[in-house]
């Protein structure tokens, strides 16, 4: 079984239960999904830099991301209708808990001068947003082999109500949130 899923397991159903007082096991809030988003506005002209950047989103994620095309034609940003600006991943279960647990112990401590990630990040619906601005931090990318450094938004979708159960839920499961 993957650390965090036994984290969560043994350690974050016991605490939640007894923190919040939840009658019922289904009350427990949940890592439900992680959608990674990349975007790629420098690559429009250049059908090579997009393959490529997919290309790390699916080593970084292990899963093939969905392209997503502009919705409409914006003249100033010389962007038309059905051209690709942006790529994601949606994970769930096992290869879910697998990305939290690279993400959470091996790819945020590898960013320069980390203390944490910020707890305001909340959109008081329970779900944590979190932007990286290089995909580097990740040891799967090759750093001679990447064109050009990208960021990346990782959104933690939970089934928490509120934003002090979904903290409470992340702080159990081991995120590193910055102490105040």
């Amino acid at each position: 079984m993957n650390r965090v899923k036994e984290l969560y397991i043994n350690k974050a159903v016991p605490a939640l239960k007894e923190k919040f007082g939840y009658e019922n096991v289904m009350q427990i809030p949940r890592l439900e999904k992680i959608v990674v988003n990349m975007r790629f506005g420098d690559c429009k002209d250049n059908a090579k830099a997009m393959e490529s950047a997919i290309n790390e989103l699916t080593i970084i994620t292990g899963q093939k991301p969905l392209e997503i095309k502009a919705k409409k034609s914006v003249s100033n940003f010389k962007l038309r209708k059905g051209m690709p600006i942006a790529a994601k991943v949606t994970l769930r279960s096992e290869r879910m808990y697998e990305f939290a647990d690279r993400l959470m112990n091996i790819a945020i401590p590898r960013i320069r001068d980390f203390r944490g990630v910020p707890t305001s990040s909340f959109d008081g619906r329970g779900n944590y947003a979190l932007g990286l601005k290089e995909q580097l931090v990740f040891p799967e990318i090759n750093y001679d082999k990447i064109d050009k450094i990208r960021g990346m938004d990782i959104v933690f979708v939970t089934s928490a109500k509120t934003d002090e159960e979904a903290l409470e839920l992340l702080t159990q499961i081991g995120m590193p949130f910055v102490r105040a």
